[in-house]
């Protein structure tokens, strides 16, 4: 894809996506900056679009409803839709270079073999189930000029090798003779032939190059200049030649498309020896923190155990607290399900805050004076009026917590934490509500 090709798709598709009525903005981008943290090749377009107020939308109209319209309208050969936040997209980029949700990293060690094999999990994914859209690099789509020196004829007309790649350098692709200063800016000032005298082989063909005698020959007398094919960027990974697919999934979860994704590929592509599949993306993200939780979450609740143990010194109470840990959480799934909330990070922020920090403190204080009511000879009765009494100030905690959410957050994000920081709260009632039955549980066990 050349510049002029790439910049004139760039406007096309800018048009065609401000015809959308809700649209208010569009701005595209395409190619790379002078610096190794965006590697974006030509063929990615990146575009940011700006909706209108949501008053102004047409009636009926949802993200969801406006994303499909414009997928229908920007509808070009070669080009794959994905629809992604620019922060989110940076970082995913610097950190596994997919800018998808997930991505599939191939290695092996040719290049022509990489891009078949991704055409061919490209064509066999674009109908899986769950696929929103599906694209493969072309790692050997690059297109070349290639001046091969003839080492023979240079010297016989007494030029060498630097000779002839000098004038290649200073005629097409220019050379920095010097600067100009401006204030405070410096801009470079370079110095090639005019477009015209280079804009086709066989122009570049007829450029003159002067001999040590003065003579002129063309730099096809020396040199032979032809268009060939080539990789238009090379990556790696473990210091092997690799090509990425990037896939957009829709209506279902990462780890579902992943795993009946593999099974497919597995039962349908034919993999050669010496290549390899991975998957990366946000999928990446979720295998590291599956093998950190596999071995925090059961150290967690082993030092939990071990400073109840000692806070009670016996081992049904330490039971009883561990058994309505998960309750805590429950309240903040019920509302979470209500509203329609996706588990995010702030939601997560909201339920641990509270559920990890003044649930743990309430319901060790709760089962303190439960047990410390039982050592006294109090029934159940009043175990579960000293219960209950609890609930009075976890409702006054959760109204304060849930009309400040609602009114005085600071955008979705405050929201979602304070929400799911209201609705774990709710769970600590829930919580005092089981340790009642515990505890009509437990007088029967001590009276028998």
């Amino acid at each position: 894809l050349s510049i002029g090709e790439a910049a004139q798709l760039l406007q096309q598709t800018d048009r065609l996506i401000k015809s959308v009525p809700e649209v208010a903005q569009v701005f595209g981008k395409i190619g790379r900056a002078e610096t190794a943290t965006d590697p974006a090749p030509l063929s990615m377009v990146e575009t940011l679009i700006r909706f209108k107020p949501q008053a102004e939308w047409r009636a009926g109209m949802t993200i969801d409803s406006i994303r499909e319209e414009i997928r229908r309208t920007v509808q070009l050969p070669g080009i794959s839709n994905v629809w992604v936040m620019p922060i989110k997209t940076r970082i995913d980029m610097l950190a596994t270079g997919i800018k998808t949700p997930i991505g599939i990293k191939i290695g092996g060690p040719e290049l022509s073999v990489i891009q078949q094999l991704g055409s061919e999990i490209e064509n066999l994914l674009a109908e899986f189930p769950g696929t929103a859209s599906v694209y493969a690099e072309r790692v050997v789509g690059g297109r070349y000029v290639v001046v091969d020196i003839d080492r023979a004829s240079s010297a016989r007309l007494g030029l060498n090798i630097s000779d002839v790649q000098e004038v290649v350098m200073s005629a097409i692709g220019g050379m920095e003779v010097s600067e100009t200063i401006e204030g405070l800016e410096r801009f470079p000032i370079n110095v090639r032939y005019p477009r015209e005298v280079r804009d086709s082989i066989e122009s570049i063909r007829e450029l003159p190059v002067i001999t040590a005698q003065g003579a002129r020959v063309r730099l096809a007398d020396v040199a032979r200049i032809e268009i060939e094919d080539g990789p238009p960027m090379i990556k790696s990974e473990n210091a092997r030649p690799s090509g990425w697919v990037y896939i957009d999934i829709s209506e279902v979860d990462i780890g579902t498309y992943v795993n009946s994704a593999r099974q497919f590929l597995r039962e349908n592509l034919q993999l050669p020896a010496g290549y390899t599949l991975n998957w990366s993306g946000q999928y990446e993200y979720m295998e590291r923190a599956i093998e950190r939780l596999k071995l925090v979450i059961p150290l967690t609740v082993a030092i939990i155990a071990l400073l109840l143990f000692l806070a009670f010194s016996r081992v049904g109470e330490v039971v009883i607290v561990l058994a309505t840990l998960p309750m805590s959480i429950v309240g903040s799934s019920w509302l979470l399900w209500y509203l329609n909330f996706d588990l995010s990070v702030a939601v997560a922020v909201g339920i641990i805050a509270l559920a990890g920090v003044a649930g743990s403190i309430e319901l060790l204080g709760t089962t303190g004076r439960l047990f410390e009511r039982f050592a006294a000879g109090y029934g159940y009765s009043g175990i579960a009026v000293a219960l209950l009494s609890q609930l009075h100030p976890l409702a006054t905690i959760a109204s304060a917590l849930f009309f400040g959410a609602l009114f005085t957050g600071a955008g979705e994000l405050q929201r979602s934490a304070g929400i799911s920081s209201t609705a774990a709260t709710l769970g600590q009632a829930l919580v005092i509500l089981v340790l009642v039955a515990l505890a009509a549980l437990e007088e029967k066990r001590w009276k028998r």
